[in-house]
């Protein structure tokens, strides 16, 4: 059995996470770290492990860890656990800033340990068809794409208030859920050009509570991304219009209309075969720290980085009113 230590409960995440990895059979939780101790303890008694103050001892015990915690503390808490030798699985993102992001995927490369980012629209069958039909010349020239996700999280009330506090979360909701159509969009359509970003917090929160970006590809394709804790009941869309062939999916309800792709498709459309479903990012990791499969393909630190990238530019250019440049 793998054994696992939790960094920090602070991400709305942790007890999913904690529970996935008990789940798979092949991890055991054996520690907990947390700064708040009280947090931390609480929820090491929970899990039924130890609690440790200190996060070098912490890691003598343990041969993977997940981290959720606060995403300015990345840096630290994973630079500290990758020169031990540690596995590690981390939240999105991966921190805030470039910089620190390339310093930590040198740390991670140079330690040679197996490193998962939670990027999960990778796995996601819509979002997999929609590659698959890209690397195929399907969509013909793609001009247009639209990528949204959001939720009721403040307008509802249902997200703790330190998820607003900027100097543990780094920014609001491009920076936690706005993080999926940023990381899916270059995915998809390679190296970004420039980018344009627009936020507002209508509910008046410190940090942002909805955003629209748009980026523009060396390829030539424009995408905007949109996200929100303020939309209630807002189904995930993809939307990808090329010269030959258009992908619609809203929610479940997936369909594609294309001139090239009959009999398969009508001229009203038709909901196409996805691909199979996938482990999750942290199955994913599980399985490869227990086979010595390495760092999973399209979740490593570069990936982290390319994220962090198109993250901090949106910020800069909504800051300074401007259209950035890469």
């Amino acid at each position: 059995m793998l054994k696992v230590g939790m960094i920090s409960k602070w991400h709305v995440h942790a007890s999913g996470y904690a529970e996935t990895v008990k789940k798979t059979g092949k991890a055991e939780i054996v520690a907990v770290w947390d700064d708040d101790e009280a947090r931390g303890s609480a929820w090491a008694k929970e899990l039924g492990c130890e609690y440790y103050r200190d996060l070098d001892e912490m890691l003598t015990h343990v041969e993977a860890v997940v981290c959720d915690a606060p995403t300015t503390q990345h840096k630290e808490v994973i630079i500290k656990a990758a020169k031990a030798g540690k596995h590690v699985f981390t939240e999105k993102a991966m921190a805030p800033t470039v910089k620190e992001c390339e310093e930590m995927a040198d740390v991670i490369e140079k330690a040679g340990i197996t490193f998962t980012i939670s990027l999960p629209q990778r796995i996601s069958p819509v979002i997999r068809l929609a590659k698959e039909m890209i690397e195929r010349g399907d969509f013909g020239k793609i001009s247009l794409a639209r990528l949204r996700n959001g939720h009721d999280g403040v307008s509802g009330g249902w997200l703790p208030d330190y998820w607003f506090d900027e100097k543990d979360a780094a920014g609001g909701a491009l920076m936690d859920l706005g993080c999926h159509p940023m990381y899916t969009a270059c995915w998809l359509f390679g190296k970004p050009k420039r980018i344009s970003a627009m936020m507002s917090a209508p509910f008046g929160k410190p940090v942002d509570e909805a955003a629209t970006v748009t980026i523009e590809f060396e390829n030539g394709e424009v995408c905007t991304g949109e996200t929100s804790f303020v939309t209630y009941l807002t189904p995930g869309s993809v939307e990808i219009y090329g010269s030959d062939a258009t992908l619609v999916a809203v929610g479940k309800d997936v369909k594609i209309y294309g001139k090239k792709l009959e009999p398969y498709v009508g001229k009203n459309g038709v909901e196409p075969k996805l691909p199979p479903e996938m482990p999750i990012p942290l199955e994913l990791f599980i399985d490869a720290c227990v086979n010595g499969t390495g760092t999973p393909k399209g979740f490593g630190p570069r990936d982290g980085v390319d994220l962090t990238r198109l993250l901090e530019n949106a910020y800069i250019s909504d800051k300074e009113n401007r259209i950035v440049t890469f």
